[in-house]
């Protein structure tokens, strides 16, 4: 077999050599540092070189997008609204270009890339709808009645740091700076360097839609050259990522005393019930698991099967998983795609190795695929896991799943909660006030029943996010717009009422409050 750097570009006609070029300008860089070589992950091969930005040029992209920001928030709600209905329209009549360059810079099948690029249209109609209600200011009752009033204001923060994964490149980087622009925001964003060109390319697509020039401002770098800076000078910062640098962009986020929001990594679980339909089960747990190719903060890496039904769902969960097409190609004949890199090819394919040396048994998979592209794994299926083993309770991050089997809903759930991370579960079973009574109980942000993830993040108008290690605040709902502003109480006082009157001493004022508390407490004023 040829190696990467021989094979031939794949890539389809519609991502040309300006194209690339066009996005990469759009990098804020002085052109001081060597780019970044970006590469097609189903062949290895170079199709673009990404500017890197000094710290110097974090601040220089701060300075910008504040100049921006400061008219931008002067705007009508209305009319910033207005740019996110030309953006929705604008990715959907791009899609396919869209899909090209999601799918060429993580290696995902192009179900997932085109599921991906649903995400963003997704936000986009949910805040469309709900940020005039959100953002608009509301009259409070004051401390006495009558005489007082006080007006609960929300202003946006100022500019934003958005530091995006390589997962998701265009679904986080937008979807996590669609409702800090629609605050008033300005961002700042740091995509990946692998998996740029899809975030690029919604920016370019934002400023097509009518965002001010200047407002989004893109840096690239590797996260300790251009990190610490864009945190320092940021209002406020999103991080999608790993739980180890979540710490990191926490500490050095409350050093500077301003907010963060952290959505983190995940060890997620899925209890199959006795009562399952396995007809409805078995695919949707195979998309639960590798869809992907498992690199989805969500996605399961835990199956725990009730051992009444345990080997006929292996049984049949086996002969599915080793079923998946396997392909590199923009179309959507493979059922699965590859990793990102051959880097991480390396740790899904160590954490494997390790299980297999310390006993457990390999269901089906357990190897690497490179005859399809050099960084392919086949879906993986293991049994025997036990505590020593790295996968047991690290993030594998990729197409590999461990099953247990248990006996009792109640150590279903205590196996299921048995982890340091807390993102995402799974339930399935026909009986659903059963099934919803042990997700209750599942320590996660997000829990779902008969489905493995998409259900509980596609539910735009409920706030995501981790429990424990796998993160701090959420996205979506009403809280993932308003972490972007800051929340002023304009208080007024018609009357002066909070002294004695003339003659009063304080004893008979004290007395009177006492007694006007009491009324307040029986009429329910507040």
């Amino acid at each position: 077999m040829a190696s990467p750097t021989q094979i031939d570009s794949t890539l389809p006609a519609r991502v040309t050599d300006e194209l690339i070029e066009r996005l990469t300008a759009l990098v804020v860089a002085d052109g001081s540092r060597e780019p970044f070589t970006m590469s097609e992950v189903f062949t290895g091969a170079a199709i673009g070189a990404l500017p890197q930005s000094t710290p110097s040029d974090v601040v220089a992209a701060f300075a910008t997008a504040r100049e921006a920001q400061r008219q931008w928030a002067q705007r009508p709600l209305e009319e910033r609204l207005a740019v996110f209905r030309r953006l929705h329209e604008l990715i959907l009549e791009n899609n396919e270009l869209l899909v090209d360059l999601i799918q060429s810079g993580t290696g995902k099948n192009r179900r997932m890339a085109f599921e991906e690029s649903c995400d963003v249209p997704m936000v986009i109609s949910h805040y469309l709808k709900s940020a005039p209600k959100l953002l608009r200011s509301r009259r409070r009752g004051g401390p006495v009645p009558v005489v007082s009033n006080s007006v609960e204001l929300h202003r946006p923060k100022g500019v934003i740091g958005v530091i995006a994964p390589w997962n998701f490149p265009f679904a986080m980087a937008l979807s996590d700076a669609i409702p800090a622009l629609i605050a008033g925001n300005g961002v700042v964003l740091k995509p990946d360097n692998k998996t740029a060109l899809a975030a690029l390319y919604g920016v370019e697509l934002l400023r097509r839609a009518g965002a001010p020039e200047g407002l989004f401002q893109v840096v690239c770098g590797q996260g300790p050259d251009v990190g610490p800076a864009l945190i320092d000078e940021s209002d406020f910062v999103m991080f999608t990522g790993s739980s180890a640098t979540g710490v990191t962009v926490g500490e050095r986020a409350g050093r500077n005393l301003i907010g963060c929001s952290l959505e983190l990594g995940g060890k997620n679980p899925m209890i199959v019930l006795d009562d399952v339909d396995l007809d409805e089960a078995i695919p949707s747990a195979i998309f639960a698991v590798f869809a992907n190719a498992g690199q989805a903060c969500m996605h399961i890496e835990r199956m725990y099967v009730h051992e009444r039904i345990y080997d006929e769902f292996s049984r049949r969960f086996v002969a599915a998983a080793g079923a998946l097409k396997l392909g590199a190609t923009y179309d959507f004949e493979p059922d699965m795609g590859s990793l990102a890199s051959p880097d991480q090819l390396r740790r899904v394919s160590a954490h494997v190795e390790d299980a297999r040396a310390k006993g457990a048994t390999v269901l089906c998979g357990g190897r690497e695929r490179t005859d399809v592209g050099p960084a392919f794994y086949a879906p993986t299926i293991l049994t025997g896991v036990t505590p020593d083993m790295h996968l047991a309770s690290a993030e594998t991050f990729g197409p590999v799943v461990a099953l247990f089997r248990y006996s009792s809903d109640d150590e279903a759930i205590r196996l299921a909660n048995d982890t340091r991370y807390g993102l995402n579960a799974s339930v399935w079973g026909k009986d659903l006030r059963r099934a919803a009574r042990i997700g209750a109980q599942l320590e996660a942000g997000n829990v779902n029943v008969n489905d493995g993830f998409a259900a509980s993040f596609a539910s735009k108008g409920t706030p995501s996010g981790g429990w424990k290690a796998s993160g701090v605040g959420v996205r979506h709902g009403d809280a993932g717009l308003l972490k972007y502003t800051d929340t002023t109480n304009l208080a007024t006082l018609k009357q002066q009422v909070y002294n004695p009157r003339p003659g009063q001493s304080y004893e008979q004022y004290a007395q009177q409050t006492k007694q006007v508390l009491r009324w307040m407490r029986k009429l329910r004023i507040r």
